[in-house]
């Protein structure tokens, strides 16, 4: 459990460091937007797929730290919906999973 709880750690500290590239973008940290329409236009299209990217993340993230809440709580294995244990092959795919396959899939 140990070693899932420090892959979920380093994967959130990933995502972190993303969810900031994403909003240093959002703020223009690199520039303000070109006078050129086509080159706006381009710009903004850009913008709508970095909000996506970040809400994405943002999501991620929760799962993460429900995850690592759960893991404190000696629960990480365990299924939150039936209780059953969740298949390890399971969890090294989706590390921040808190439920098993077959309560996925319902």
């Amino acid at each position: 459990m140990a070693n899932r709880q420090s892959e979920l750690e380093t994967l959130k500290a990933d995502l972190e460091a993303r969810l900031s590239r994403y909003q240093a973008h959002q703020r223009r940290e690199t520039g303000a937007l070109e006078k050129d329409f086509e080159e706006q236009a381009s710009q903004t299209q850009k913008d709508e797929v970095v909000d996506s990217l970040e809400a994405e993340t943002r999501a991620e993230l929760q799962q993460i730290d429900h995850a690592l809440e759960r893991i404190e709580q000696g629960v990480g294995n365990e299924c939150e919906q039936c209780g059953n244990d969740i298949d390890p092959r399971r969890l090294q795919v989706l590390p921040y999973t808190t439920v098993c396959v077959d309560c996925a899939s319902d």
